[in-house]
């Protein structure tokens, strides 16, 4: 209902829940409520978060230091986007520092 409740259509949280089934064990409380206030924080809609989850649950996965520092810098460059973020948040520490 959560991911629904971010405007995810049927199709949508399939797709997610089949690309990272340990959705269903995450808290919402201690990881899925945080991360989506740090989104929001940032400037991102839940129509942008419902499509970043939706292309790239995993995201919910990365630690939220992991999540705060990659957006920062890359909101620092002017370069924040859902789809900036879905790419850097994959990346090891060396690559990132090094295309960041």
């Amino acid at each position: 209902q959560w991911l629904k409740d971010l405007g995810m259509n049927n199709s949508q949280v399939a797709r997610a829940i089949s690309t990272l089934p340990q959705l269903f064990g995450y808290s919402l409380d201690n990881n899925c409520n945080p991360k989506l206030c740090m989104l929001r924080k940032r400037g991102f809609t839940d129509s942008q978060i419902a499509g970043v989850l939706s292309r790239f649950p995993q995201i919910l996965s990365y630690s939220s230091n992991r999540l705060t520092h990659r957006m920062g810098i890359l909101a620092d460059q002017g370069r924040l986007t859902d789809t900036s973020l879905c790419n850097a948040v994959r990346l090891t520490d060396v690559k990132f520092a090094e295309l960041f």
